[in-house]
């Protein structure tokens, strides 16, 4: 599981929530990353809370990963951001509008760090092929890929499941970005909106369909996330889910387990 809020407020409030967040995978017993951004770049409106900026959010990600011991992710948006991001952080994310941009995925690829790479909306799961191969080509395979749905039509997004079977096939691991699929662009006039009644049905959904990993941005009062509140997972319903979401990949593994069996 990655986890956070989309953006980091605080370091009081990136902490709060990232204990959380490892108590929860705890209870599910299932592996944690942290994630937050210090700079959101794309936001909808320039007036948009876009975070701390690199150098104070870089401290926060270290205090964070110093006192829960989990690894941290955050987005990179330039190239020259590469280094630095990667002294602190385990994984450096490109966003998903930015998953051709040929120098960031290679300055990404000659930190070394893991480098999670979002599908861009506008592309089918397949060209990944291409974003991933210019990580490579750095000398780094240490590559995540990351479903956050297909644009259909104005402000909505839909998740093809094929896809998570179609970039597992590059060779790499595969998340589902629950959450920024559920998201609607520009629908809350100048924010994005979404549709977070959906959250627990995608990510049961994607489990079955054998991804290697779920993304869900979390906040305790969604409704006053300084960024994507609308499409957020209320904290508190994280651990209960998730114990759910771990039962369901346990039955998926035994299944492919028997699966196996039966054809040796």
């Amino acid at each position: 599981m990655i986890s956070g809020p989309c953006v980091i407020e605080s370091a009081e409030h990136a902490l709060q929530i990232a204990h959380a967040v490892a108590e929860a995978a705890r209870s599910a017993g299932v592996a944690a990353v942290f994630k937050a951004s210090f700079d959101k770049a794309n936001r909808t409106s320039g007036s948009s809370y876009r975070g701390l900026g690199m150098e104070r959010g870089l401290e926060v990600l270290g205090k964070v990963r110093r006192e829960t011991g989990l690894p941290v992710l955050t987005d990179i948006h330039e190239p020259g951001q590469a280094e630095a991001v990667a002294a602190v952080c385990d994984i450096l994310q490109i966003p998903a509008f930015l998953c051709r941009q040929t120098d960031l995925l290679l300055a990404a690829g000659r930190t070394g760090r893991v480098v999670n790479i979002k599908k861009g909306q506008f592309l089918a799961p397949e060209d990944m092929q291409y974003a991933a191969e210019k990580v490579a080509s750095a000398g780094n395979r240490q590559i995540f890929l990351t479903e956050r749905g297909t644009s259909f039509g104005y402000r909505d997004l839909v998740v093809d499941f094929r896809a998570l079977a179609k970039m597992g096939a590059l060779g790499y691991p595969v998340v589902l970005d629950v959450t920024h699929s559920l998201q609607q662009p520009g629908a809350a006039g100048g924010a994005s909106g979404g549709q977070p009644q959906f959250i627990e049905l995608l990510a049961k959904a994607g489990t079955a369909a054998g991804c290697d990993g779920l993304f869900f941005e979390v906040h305790e009062e969604p409704g006053r996330a300084l960024s994507d509140g609308a499409n957020a997972l209320r904290l508190d319903l994280l651990p209960e889910m998730l114990l759910r979401l771990a039962e369901i990949s346990r039955l998926v593994a035994s299944f492919d387990s028997l699966g196996a069996s039966a054809e040796t």
